[in-house]
């Protein structure tokens, strides 16, 4: 049971975000070739999930990752379901991130998303919707993580006083997949670009976390098809098991993929491809988190697992199927436009907002690329209570869960609530000027 009236929370607000900015908790945004690194504000007035509405989120995560890992692996082996009809050939091998490389490779515990965040939102309805499945490079459990650190120092009674599940775990969930992965015990590592990048904050907290080692660019290399870690204070090179990349898949190995990468580590893929050292998550993860597979998600449940599924999507059209075409067409003022290949909150266009003029201008983008895009129907979803100029306020908010799979599949009791600064937007993301709340499961 919930007890607290928050105000005591509120009264700290400021006293945590000092302390988030003490230690960093930061994110960076490139913006016309520059880069800028900004906080990422904390608002201090947790969302909280009932237990009742746990107990529905938790086994439909579960069940959704389990249906994506296995189309995962279906995809690059036997193909099954585009050969039963479930997914169009076309518009699977279409994907920007389907990787003919991965063709036949089965990774360690046959698992490609290890770490998988889902992002819901909760509608007016007292429904909950997915609104996208990130399995490449899911970013974000961090900064819950030192908030609700941060916050019991400032006010411990405010746990002692609330029935909220323990965030704590979230390293050795972590942990234990890394370990469980990793390949002859070898080292885990977590590999990053560098402080340059926009989740830096985040990679070097959770190596501190989880006992894993920070590896930059130039500190792994391969060996007789074996990997290795020789950083800068290391007297010897030590093998590599298990890699939790924080790299794009197109440059983490300039002798398979983009050969301009500075960053990558040559012949890892062969290494990868040989089951010489675990890679996390897995290359070619893109297929399924493409905005256009999402559509099909509930029938791969269906399909692979024999299961109705317990989450559901938000009503999506695909402009690719002539029906759906033809009703996008007819209420494209209305409906929110996606570009698949976008991410971060880009590429998202509200048909009500666009003039005349911008609408014939999408309608034709649209006919020319029907494969492109995807358009849905505006969720009416909840707002939450924020603290803004010092006043409070309702902004809109979304859910990104995260879910971790090794030997078992697991969803960490909590999750990074993102909200709106901007009253009018539906727009959530931190790169588009977001802020963030711990989520409070209750027990």
């Amino acid at each position: 049971m919930i007890t607290d009236d928050f105000s005591v929370l509120v009264n700290k607000r400021d006293s945590v975000n000092d302390w988030l900015e003490r230690f960093g908790v930061r994110f960076g945004v490139y913006k016309h070739g520059v880069f800028n690194e900004q906080l990422f504000p904390f608002d201090s007035i947790p969302r909280v999930i009932s237990k009742d509405d746990w107990s529905y989120l938790e086994p439909g995560l579960k069940q959704r990752v389990r249906a994506l890992n296995m189309f995962l692996y279906d995809i690059y082996h036997d193909k099954n379901i585009v050969k039963d009809g479930v997914i169009p050939e076309e518009f699977v091998y279409s994907s920007k991130g389907y990787m003919p490389e991965c063709e036949g490779i089965s990774p360690i515990l046959n698992v490609y998303s290890h770490i998988s965040g889902i992002d819901l939102v909760e509608g007016k309805d007292n429904k909950w919707y997915v609104l996208e499945d990130n399995l490449r490079i899911p970013s974000g459990a961090s900064y819950p993580m030192i908030a609700r650190t941060i916050t019991r120092k400032v006010s411990p009674d405010t746990f002692a006083q609330n029935s909220i599940l323990d965030n704590r775990n979230y390293p050795d969930l972590l942990r234990e997949m890394m370990e469980q992965s990793s390949v002859d015990n070898g080292l885990c590592v977590i590999f990053t670009p560098g402080r340059y990048n926009s989740a830096y904050f985040e990679h070097s907290y959770l190596a501190e976390k989880t006992g894993a080692t920070l590896a930059y660019p130039g500190e792994l290399f391969v060996e007789n098809n074996l990997v290795y870690y020789a950083g800068a204070n290391s007297n010897e090179k030590q093998r590599v098991g298990c890699i939790y990349r924080r790299v794009s898949d197109e440059y983490m190995d300039p002798m398979a993929f983009e050969a301009s990468s500075l960053l990558g580590v040559p012949h890892l893929f062969e290494s990868y491809k040989a089951g010489n050292v675990a890679v996390v998550n897995a290359f070619g993860n893109g297929v399924a988190d493409d905005k256009g597979i999402y559509y099909f998600v509930p029938k791969m449940v269906e399909y692979y697992l024999h299961e109705k599924p317990i989450l559901q999507n938000a009503p999506t059209y695909l402009p690719f199927y002539k029906e759906d075409f033809d009703f996008v067409m007819s209420n494209l003022n209305r409906l929110v436009i996606k570009d698949v290949s976008e991410a971060g909150g880009y590429g998202v266009v509200f048909g009500s907002e666009l003039s005349d003029e911008k609408l014939e201008e999408l309608r034709k983008l649209i006919i020319d690329e029907p494969r492109r895009w995807i358009a849905q129907e505006v969720i009416d979803f909840k707002d939450m209570q924020i603290i803004e100029n010092g006043e409070m306020v309702w902004r809109k908010a979304d859910l990104r869960a995260f879910v971790v799979s090794g030997k078992d599949t697991k969803v960490w009791a909590s999750g990074l609530t993102r909200f709106s600064r901007n009253p009018t937007s539906f727009v959530v993301n931190s790169s588009q000027g977001g802020g963030f709340k711990d989520t409070w499961v209750e027990y």
